[in-house]
């Protein structure tokens, strides 16, 4: 089972990782269920993100029957065999093509904008969807990538049965799939999180796939981010009791801090959102500590989830383990905590002896460390969405008892998890120009 579609891109990005040594490579998504798993495919493989809009023509009276398919720029790619099968004629091929046609085009406007469409002339391009079922619509777009010039098409999918997988071997080069079980009823059933995706989601996430601008500014108040990119994480386990904690550390040149990142459940790691802020981070030249507070096991039991003593006590586990690595010694460390992460990153804080710079609370439940709050001596950021009306309120009264340097930000138009248009970049500056000012604050002092 995969969490959701990023977690899928995750395990699939490893994946190909090993396989994929050419440097020409473009990252294409199919939208929408595509998307978030080729977001985090093009992440991992350094390569550009780009949408493949392709519609399939039907046969008139069976649909569902492909006779071809078209793609932006006016590609178009007919089977003759099908089309003499079925006797289709030349009107009715001119008048399928034309709505779909018209489709593309309006679909690829929405998704990209003025953008234009990434050149694949010559390159390695790899097609990316959440799952195959039928696989007509990942045959398109093989087929449609090829008509644009791509030199080299690979097809990666978290699933889909063998027998499915090896007809499209046909129309690409190469094949790559996690799992293949013998009957797939649904696509769906390989995930714990299939829900839909929005057109909003596909265009925000192009978005942040994004080159960086010209100044080379993150979100914010203006920082400069470093040009280059950020240094791959390294693989790291803490032992923490009985328990080993899985995590990933980034940790640039000249860093003058870490970020440790604190979710109230088991899937630190491979959050997008908080993949996304790490990211942030590090091209601001800050370290970032990833990692599971929870097994896969424990995790189950939603009881582990809201025992915040429990994820406090990981926490300050992992937090002596860091301390504890040469490439961190003498950094300052500071807590981004999500969910009843918060409160736990909130409780660790207050715990006599812990020398946390400082906190940021992202769309969290700091209530849920109401004993120790007035303890808390690190500055201290909450972050919420406008829209996300109760868990504001709680942080108010949050607000309240704490009697550290603290602040609440408001995101407009922002939901529990900031999935509107920019809400997730505002939420990366605000946090890195917090750990940065807070951070330079600590070590003048």
């Amino acid at each position: 089972m995969f969490v959701d579609r990023h977690d899928a891109g995750v395990r699939l990005a490893e994946r190909l990782a090993g396989l994929i040594t050419d440097e020409n490579v473009v990252v294409l998504g199919l939208p929408r269920g595509g998307m978030p798993v080729a977001f985090e495919v093009a992440r991992a493989l350094s390569a550009p993100l780009d949408v493949i809009v392709v519609r399939k023509l039907g046969v008139p009276f069976q649909p569902e029957l492909g006779f071809g398919a078209v793609g932006e720029g006016g590609i178009r790619v007919i089977n003759s065999d099908v089309v003499r099968l079925a006797e289709v004629t030349h009107e009715e091929m001119s008048e399928v093509e034309k709505r779909e046609q018209a489709e593309v085009s309006r679909r690829a406007r929405r998704f990209r904008g003025d953008r234009a469409p990434v050149a694949l002339a010559g390159r390695t391009v790899v097609v990316v969807d959440d799952g195959i079922a039928t696989g007509s619509t990942a045959r398109a777009a093989c087929q449609v990538a090829r008509a644009r010039g791509a030199a080299r098409v690979i097809l990666a999918v978290p699933v889909g049965t063998p027998d499915t997988l090896e007809g499209l071997r046909e129309d690409a080069d190469e094949v790559t799939c996690l799992e293949t079980p013998s009957t797939l009823w649904a696509i769906g059933s390989w995930y714990n999180d299939f829900t839909q995706n929005t057109d909003e989601q596909v265009v925000e996430l192009l978005q942040r796939a994004a080159p960086p601008t010209a100044e080379g500014t993150v979100p914010g108040k203006g920082r400069v981010a470093r040009s280059d990119p950020p240094e791959p994480a390294d693989e790291v386990t803490v032992n923490a009791g009985h328990v080993r904690l899985p995590g990933q550390l980034v940790i640039p040149e000249e860093a003058e801090g870490i970020v440790i990142f604190v979710h109230g459940s088991g899937s630190s790691r491979h959050s997008p959102r908080n993949r996304y802020v790490a990211s942030v981070l590090n091209r601001a030249g800050l370290g970032t500590l990833l990692f599971d507070l929870l097994t896969v096991e424990e995790e189950y039991d939603r009881g582990n989830v809201f025992d915040i003593e429990l994820l406090a006590g990981r926490l300050t586990q992992v937090t002596n383990w860091l301390r504890g690595q040469p490439r961190a010694a003498g950094l300052l460390v500071g807590y981004l905590g999500a969910g009843t992460g918060a409160a736990a990153a909130l409780w660790a804080a207050a715990e006599p002896g812990n020398q946390v710079a400082a906190v940021v609370s992202r769309g969290g439940r700091p209530d849920l460390a109401g004993p120790r709050l007035s303890a808390v001596r690190a500055a201290t950021l909450l972050i919420v969405g406008d829209r996300d009306e109760l868990v504001l309120g709680l942080n108010r009264a949050t607000q309240v008892r704490l009697q550290c340097e603290n602040d609440l930000q408001v995101v407009t138009d922002a939901t529990h998890l900031f999935e509107g248009p920019g809400a997730l970049e505002t939420v990366g500056g605000l946090a890195c120009d917090w750990f940065t000012d807070h951070f330079s604050r600590t070590r003048v002092g």
